[in-house]
């Protein structure tokens, strides 16, 4: 049996729609895919400009962390490094009240002397030689020659050797010193410093642990004592 034309063209309209029909199932299976795939790789951009910028600011965190370690060490070096100028001043000023000081030991006759009879018979023991310089001011060389001939014969009677001794009369020690003497041996090279300024710096060298100590307590992180 023949198809007649509106058989036909039912036929053609039901095809057509076929295929529109698997045309927009295919078009919709292309944009789902095509949307899933864009949904994975945007999570997947994400997760990684995520990663890196954690990754950012945990470094930056650090490096301020870091910076805040330095800065705070160093301000603590910058503060104990003052503590220890100004500790070292007062030092420094002690010392030199100490040196204007030592003037007002010449200026007690009976003190002084007793002081010059020790220095004397100490640089004898220290030299321990048969012929001896003293340098001394000028204004002192009477109370110098005193404290020799005193402690000649005691040295002598200690040490069983005769001791010549003279006070050089050609170089002075400066006027403006505290006093004390300056000994020698007969060619000079060997050298015996008495002054009371020599005095006061040995002593202040071998002291200084107990002057700090003194001034600003014991150092709790010393482990060990001179």
């Amino acid at each position: 049996m023949a198809l007649t034309d509106a058989d036909v063209q039912k036929q053609i309209k039901h095809m057509m729609a076929f295929i529109e029909q698997e045309a927009n199932e295919k078009v919709e299976e292309i944009e789902a895919k095509a949307e899933e795939e864009f949904n994975i790789e945007k999570g997947r951009l994400v997760q990684t400009q995520r990663v890196k910028i954690m990754d950012y600011f945990e470094k930056k965190e650090k490096q301020i962390e870091q910076h805040k370690k330095i800065q705070m060490s160093n301000l603590k070096n910058q503060g104990r490094l003052k503590v220890l100028k100004a500790r070292d001043d007062m030092v420094t000023d002690l010392l030199n009240e100490a040196r204007q000081r030592l003037s007002e030991i010449a200026k007690d006759p009976s003190r002084y002397s007793k002081l010059l009879e020790g220095l004397v018979l100490q640089g004898f023991y220290q030299l321990l030689e048969p012929k001896v310089t003293i340098r001394c001011r000028q204004q002192d060389v009477e109370m110098v020659q005193a404290a020799v001939d005193k402690n000649i014969p005691i040295y002598q009677e200690a040490v069983k050797i005769k001791i010549k001794v003279k006070i050089d009369q050609d170089r002075f020690l400066p006027s403006n010193i505290g006093g004390g003497v300056e000994m020698y041996n007969d060619n000079g090279k060997i050298k015996v410093s008495n002054t009371l300024e020599s005095r006061l710096e040995l002593m202040a060298q071998q002291m200084m642990p107990e002057i700090r100590v003194m001034l600003f307590g014991a150092n709790p992180n010393r482990r060990f004592l001179d």
